[in-house]
C-alpha cells in the first residue's frame, strides 16, 4: 500500500470514529474548562481585538473582485461604521499579484493582525480560474508593518512536501493566532484525487515566510464529505468556525471547539446563511464598540454579499438593507483599524469617491462660518444653515442655508432671513443660525434660532429652505444671573430624545441653558441655568445624544486665532452635571495641511445608522493664515468623520484639506 491510499485509510477511519469522539467531547468538558479558565486561557479573537478596541476607528475590506486574471489581485475598501463600504484606488488592485504570485493571480485575501497590534498578516489563495478550478498548489503568506508595504512567499504544497502526486488545488488559506501552541496557524482546504476537499492547518515560521512541519486535518466533518473556506473567530473562550459544505448543500455551516487541533468538534445541523442561493467565503467580525457580531459570505451566484448580525454566533438576520458598497466584491475579510491607519491608506491611495464619506472640503463655496446641520424627514436632504463671512467685522446682514441629498453636493438655498427686511429689531451682525425640525398634525414647522446685534431671535418656517417669519422680538436678550460679561450670542437648541423636552443653550464666555415652551418661540424663564464647562469654555455650544449619553462641545480661543478649536463634555441629562474626558480636545489646526483655525461645530447623523459627520469651519484655506485678524471673517465650512470609542468617548477628528 502507498503513502497516500494509507493517508486516505487513516483519515476514513478518522471520519467513522468522530461521533465517538464527540462523546468523549462532553466527558472531557470539565478538563478543557480548568484550561480555560486557567493560566491557559485563550485571550480574545486575535486576541489584541480586545486590547486594541478602544483606537480603533474604521474597519478594512480586503477582496478579489471576478474570475479573470485582470480582476484576481488584492483591492481594499475603507468603512467607518461596518455598514457603508467605499473602494480605495478606483476599485484598482493595491498589490501586483504578478510580482507576489506562481499563477499570476491571487484570490480570498484574508488579512490578520498579530498580537503585538502592530503587524498585519496576508495570505492568499495562488490561483487564476482562467487555468481551471483543480489547476493550483500553492498559496501566498505575506508581512506587513502598515497595510500597504508587504513582503511575500509562495509555498507551493506539492513541491514543499512529499506523498502530494494526486493534490488537485488548494483554496482560501486563513490565520489565526493559537494561544495553545503560541504560533499563528495556516488552515485552508486541499483535495486529493476523487476525495473530498478538506481543512488542513500548519504553524508558520516566525518569519511568517514558510510552514513548519506536516499539513494535518484540522476538521473532518461527521459526514465526511467537503467543506472549505473556513473562517474561524474566537468569542468566550470558544472558536467558532463557519466553513462552505463544497458540492452538498453550498452553505454555511458552524462547528466549535475549545482547542483548535484537538479534533473534537461540534457541528451544528443547520446552515447559517440567510439566502436559498448558494454562498462560499464566508467572513464574521466584530463591529468596534459593540457586542454585535457581522457574519457576511459572497452570494457568488448573483455578484454580491449578503451581511447578517449576531449577538450569538448562532442566530442570524439578514441587515443587507443598512449595507452598502460602491463596488462588487468577492471573497474577502474585514478587519478593524486605527485612525493613523486608516490616514495612511487614504493618503496613499487617496479619498473614496463621491459616494463616500471622505467629503472635499471645503463643501460650500464662498465664504461661510458657524454652520449648523439639519437633516430633514421631510425632504430627506441635508441643510446647512450658515453665517454668510467676508464682511470686515461679521458685518453681514443675511442668512442663507445649502441643500444636499449625500453631504458632499451642495445646492444653494438663497437667502431665507434678512435683518434689514425681515427683522424690525435688529439689523446688524447676523452670527451663528441653528434649527430644528418638528412634527405636527399638519407636517413639519422649523424653528430658526439667530444671533442678531448680539441678542437670540427666532423665527418660524413649514420647509426647512424657508421663507422664515421672524417672531417679532428677541427671545433672548438679557444675562443670566449671576453673569458678569460675555455676550448672549450662538444658540444651539436640542429636544431630548428621552423626556421629549426642548433646551435652548447659548452664551459667549458662559454657556446658559432654559427650557423652552411648546410654542417654541419662548421660554420658561425660572428654567436659565449656567453650566459653563470649564475654563476653555469660549461659545459656539453644540449638544447631541448617543447611546444613552449627552454631548456637549464648544470652541475654545477667539475665532481669529489659528488655535481655534472644539472640546466636549458627556453629560447622562440635557442639564448635566457635565463629566469632561482627561482628553477631550477633538478638533485643532493641522499647519502641516494649512488648515488652521477649526471650531464653532455642530454634527449630523445619517439616519438609521451610528453614522457621525462634525461640519464646522475653518480659515479660509491656503491664504487665512496671512490675512491676520482678517482670518476671523474670511471662513469657510468643511464636513468631516467623526467616530467613538468602545467606551462612547470620541476619537480625535483629524481635519481633511
Amino acid at each position: 500500500m502507498n503513502k497516500r491510499k494509507l493517508n486516505w485509510l487513516i483519515i476514513g477511519l478518522i471520519c467513522v470514529t468522530f461521533a465517538k469522539a464527540q462523546v468523549k467531547t462532553q466527558l472531557d468538558a470539565v478538563t478543557q474548562d480548568k484550561i480555560v479558565c486557567g493560566e491557559q486561557q485563550p485571550e480574545s479573537e486575535n486576541s489584541q481585538t480586545g486590547a486594541f478596541e478602544d483606537t480603533y476607528a474604521g474597519y478594512l475590506f480586503a477582496y478579489f473582485t471576478g474570475n479573470n486574471v485582470d480582476r484576481e489581485a488584492v483591492r481594499y475598501a475603507v468603512s467607518y461604521d461596518g455598514y457603508n463600504y467605499y473602494a480605495l484606488n478606483e476599485n484598482r488592485p493595491v498589490i501586483d499579484s504578478k510580482k507576489i504570485s506562481s499563477t499570476g493571480g491571487v484570490r480570498d485575501p484574508h488579512i490578520l493582525r498579530g498580537q503585538d497590534g502592530r503587524t498585519f498578516y496576508m495570505v492568499l489563495t495562488d490561483m487564476t480560474a482562467s487555468k481551471g478550478w483543480d489547476s493550483n498548489r500553492a498559496m501566498v503568506l505575506l508581512k506587513s508593518s502598515d497595510l500597504i508595504h508587504w513582503t511575500s512567499s509562495i509555498i507551493n504544497i506539492q513541491q514543499k512536501y512529499s506523498g502530494q502526486e494526486d493534490l488537485k488545488r488548494v483554496w482560501a488559506p486563513q490565520t489565526i493566532f493559537d494561544p495553545e501552541a503560541g504560533k499563528y496557524m495556516v488552515y485552508w482546504s486541499m483535495k486529493h484525487g476523487d476525495g473530498p476537499d478538506i481543512i488542513y492547518y500548519a504553524y508558520t515560521n516566525e518569519q511568517f515566510t514558510g510552514l513548519e512541519g506536516e499539513p494535518e486535518p484540522l476538521f473532518l466533518p461527521q459526514n465526511g464529505k467537503s467543506c472549505i473556506d473556513g473562517d474561524i473567530i474566537l468569542k468566550d473562550g470558544l472558536f467558532y468556525m463557519f466553513y462552505k459544505t463544497e458540492g452538498h448543500g453550498n452553505g454555511i455551516k458552524l462547528a466549535t471547539t475549545r482547542s483548535l487541533t484537538s479534533g473534537q468538534w461540534t457541528e451544528h445541523d443547520d446552515y447559517k446563511q440567510q439566502t436559498a442561493d448558494a454562498v462560499e467565503g464566508s467572513g464574521v467580525f466584530k463591529r468596534i464598540g459593540s457586542d454585535k457580531y457581522i457574519l457576511m459570505y459572497d452570494v457568488y451566484g448573483k455578484g454580491k454579499y449578503q451581511f447578517t448580525e449576531s449577538y450569538d454566533l448562532e442566530n442570524f438576520r439578514v441587515i443587507d438593507h443598512e449595507i452598502s458598497m460602491d463596488f462588487h466584491p468577492r471573497h474577502g475579510s474585514i478587519i478593524p483599524i486605527t485612525q493613523p491607519e486608516l490616514d495612511g491608506l487614504l493618503k496613499k491611495w487617496g479619498k473614496p469617491g463621491k459616494t463616500g464619506p471622505a467629503i472635499s472640503n471645503p463643501v460650500l463655496k464662498g465664504f461661510f462660518a458657524d454652520p449648523d446641520v439639519l437633516y430633514s424627514h421631510k425632504t430627506d436632504k441635508y441643510y446647512i444653515y450658515p453665517t454668510s463671512d467676508g464682511y470686515t467685522g461679521w458685518s453681514g446682514t443675511y442668512f442663507k442655508t445649502f441643500s444636499s441629498d449625500d453631504l458632499t453636493e451642495w445646492k444653494d438655498e438663497g437667502i431665507i432671513l434678512d435683518l434689514n427686511t425681515d427683522v424690525s429689531w435688529a439689523d446688524r451682525n447676523a452670527w451663528a443660525p441653528c434649527i430644528i425640525e418638528k412634527k405636527t398634525p399638519d407636517g413639519y414647522k422649523y424653528y430658526y434660532y439667530f444671533t442678531a446685534a448680539q441678542k437670540i431671535g427666532v423665527a418660524v418656517a413649514d420647509d426647512p429652505a424657508g421663507p422664515f417669519t421672524d417672531s417679532g422680538k428677541p427671545l433672548i436678550d438679557f444675562r443670566p444671573q449671576g453673569v458678569r460679561g460675555g455676550q448672549e450670542i450662538d444658540p444651539e437648541v436640542f429636544c431630548d430624545p428621552v423626556t421629549g423636552k426642548n433646551y435652548l443653550y447659548w452664551g459667549n464666555g458662559y454657556m446658559a441653558v432654559a427650557e423652552l415652551n411648546d410654542d417654541m418661540i419662548s421660554i420658561r424663564k425660572n428654567t436659565v441655568k449656567v453650566m459653563t464647562p470649564d475654563n476653555t469654555f469660549r461659545e459656539a455650544i453644540h449638544v447631541f445624544f448617543r447611546n444613552g449619553t449627552y454631548y456637549f462641545l464648544w470652541s475654545e480661543d477667539d475665532t481669529r486665532s489659528e488655535n481655534y478649536r472644539v472640546r466636549y463634555a458627556m453629560a447622562k441629562s440635557p442639564a448635566g452635571p457635565l463629566t469632561i474626558p482627561e482628553d477631550n480636545l477633538i478638533l485643532s489646526k493641522k499647519p502641516e495641511e494649512g488648515i488652521y483655525g477649526t471650531g464653532h461645530n455642530s454634527t449630523v447623523k445619517r439616519p438609521g445608522k451610528d453614522e457621525w459627520y462634525i461640519v464646522y469651519h475653518r480659515f479660509y484655506r491656503p491664504d487665512g493664515i496671512r490675512m491676520g485678524e482678517a482670518a476671523g471673517y474670511h471662513r469657510e465650512v468643511c464636513i468631516d468623520k467623526m467616530n467613538f470609542r468602545a467606551d462612547g468617548t470620541i476619537i480625535p477628528v483629524v481635519p481633511t484639506p
